[in-house]
């Protein structure tokens, strides 16, 4: 496992980032490719699939956090909404297009609400 310096490494700490946003494909990129973040990914799709074939039918809301929102968790959040409704390109986009394989023919409705992503930048 990655030293704490690295695992999950805050695109805040970048003057070039701080900014920016998940809108952004730059911080898309910076997020996705941080330790540790693909492999929570994929533990939370296995999280995911396992509720789905659970006893009940009723909705399930997963949320990604991080300290401000408009970048580890904004992006997460993005590219787990493209897994689970099985939106193979939009998946690709963020190296998860065999992830979203196995949802394409769930048809599965996923809504994404982003609580901070638009908010202006925290101080920190």
């Amino acid at each position: 496992m990655p030293n704490g310096g690295e695992h999950f490494r805050d695109p805040h700490v970048s003057t070039d980032l701080r900014q920016l946003t998940a809108h952004d494909q730059i911080v898309r990129d910076t997020v996705m490719n941080t330790p540790g973040v693909r492999q929570v990914l994929a533990a939370t799709v296995l999280q995911v699939q396992g509720y789905l074939a659970g006893p009940t039918a009723a909705p399930l809301t997963v949320v990604t956090q991080c300290a401000g929102g408009r970048h580890r968790a904004a992006t997460t959040a993005m590219a787990l909404r493209a897994v689970v409704a099985g939106d193979v390109e939009q998946a690709a986009a963020y190296g998860l297009a065999d992830a979203a394989k196995e949802f394409a023919d769930r048809d599965l409705a996923v809504d994404l609400v982003h609580r901070d992503l638009d908010k202006d930048v925290i101080d920190r």
